[in-house]
């Protein structure tokens, strides 16, 4: 099959000549998946004189854009994407510290050396965070990368510095991390899979400390959060910090003995702390769920259960929404998570065309998630539907759903 290239990012329609059953899902994965989608005619068996390629410009309605993409300036100065961390006097709890990897920063793009043997995964945080745990779950064998922001993981993916990026989304308990999803439009990157993490947070300190000899304790505002009970109990004053193991590190590097850390028990391993205390979160049941990112999506199938991520915004009207999420109901499709947020190009919308006392409410971006593969006619259909009243609707990933054993 022949494509014909285009130079803007506008959907691909397909001129249909004679399977247009099979031309229509083509169409369908196309429109909403853009670039990198070759592989969905040779998936559904079509040969060069049964369609071809052409692109077109859709209606404006379709393609409005909804959120300023900054392209990534040439000439950024680079810098190595592992650094040795400063000095510290920790060096009789963990001899070995200065060895760990510094985060990547937005800037750094110059790409490291890779021979192919091993997976590079960004995450967000220092060596035993959260995240990394995630990471090292879903790719058991992988090269770890740490970056110092959600953002510089996004670009490590785009410039090719790693494969993949595994990035949180939401937690049982704290809810949504909005963040994510608003650089997840910014960003041209699919979701190709999810971890279920359960958290276990462990009150550390350093080794010969007791924990009722600890007056402050060190965290991510989250995980805080999340130990309300326990550190209530304990009388220890919190201090915030931006991940849970930056406080292990931080509590290792200044050797205060009435200093402790809520992290992970990998994060006392690493920093050479003792664990005061295990599951000091007030929920047991206390999971975050991790999105995997990379350049390409995946192509879905139908042997095992997957889940769709898709965002789209809407015209203002009466039941607009409630027609949007019939599309699903309509062919059984169930929907797992619905998130809303504010659509930053169009922050406010006017209702009437006067300027005295006139209401201003938001625009918003919905995100849905749908247990259905993209490979099931019912997901074509629904969506097919949905973009007969969306203004814009992209399909962020189809992937296999990851379940807590």
């Amino acid at each position: 099959m022949r494509f014909i290239q285009q130079t803007s990012h506008q959907p691909h329609l397909l001129l249909l000549l004679y399977k247009p059953w099979d031309c229509l899902k083509v169409l369908i994965f196309i429109e909403f998946y853009g670039d990198g989608c070759e592989g969905w005619c040779s998936y559904l068996g079509l040969r060069k004189w049964e369609c071809c390629c052409l692109g077109v410009s859709l209606a404006q309605r379709a393609i409005t854009p909804v959120e300023d993409e900054k392209p990534i300036l040439p000439g950024m100065e680079s810098a190595g994407a592992i650094q040795r961390v400063e000095d510290t006097d920790a060096r009789g709890f963990h001899k070995d510290m200065n060895l760990l990897p510094k985060p990547l920063t937005a800037s750094d793009i110059s790409p490291s050396p890779n021979d192919g043997s091993k997976v590079r995964v960004a995450y967000q945080g220092l060596p035993g965070a959260y995240s990394e745990a995630a990471a090292l779950k879903a790719y058991p064998k992988c090269e770890t990368v740490p970056c110092d922001q959600f953002e510089a993981a996004f670009k490590a993916v785009e410039l090719w510095l790693v494969d993949k990026a595994v990035l949180p989304i939401e937690n049982s308990v704290a809810g949504s991390i909005h963040r994510n999803y608003d650089l997840l439009l910014r960003h041209r990157l699919h979701i190709v899979g999810e971890v279920q993490l359960l958290v276990n947070h462990c009150l550390l300190g350093l080794p010969g400390v007791e924990k009722e000899e600890l007056k402050c304790v060190l965290s991510h505002p989250q995980a805080l959060a999340q130990c309300e009970m326990t550190l209530s109990s304990l009388g220890i004053v919190r201090v915030n910090t931006d991940d849970t193991a930056l406080a292990a590190q931080m509590v290792a590097s200044t050797g205060v003995r009435d200093t402790g850390a809520v992290a992970s028990s990998r994060a006392a391993e690493i920093y050479g702390l003792q664990i005061l205390s295990d599951k000091i979160q007030d929920d047991d049941d206390n999971i975050t769920r991790f999105l995997i990112l990379a350049r390409e999506p995946i192509i879905p199938g139908t042997e095992r259960q997957y889940k769709t991520s898709v965002v789209f915004t809407l015209e203002e009207g009466p039941g607009v929404l409630f027609k949007a999420l019939a599309v699903f109901a309509l062919r059984g499709i169930n929907l797992t998570k619905i998130e809303s947020r504010p659509q930053k190009q169009r922050p406010l919308r006017v209702v009437d065309d006067s300027n005295q006392g006139s209401a201003k409410y938001f625009d918003y971006l919905f995100y849905i998630d749908f247990e259905a593969s993209m490979a099931d006619p019912r997901a074509q259909y629904a969506l097919g539907h949905l973009q007969e009243f969306a203004r814009f609707l992209r399909v962020l990933g189809c992937y296999p759903m990851d379940k807590i054993p």
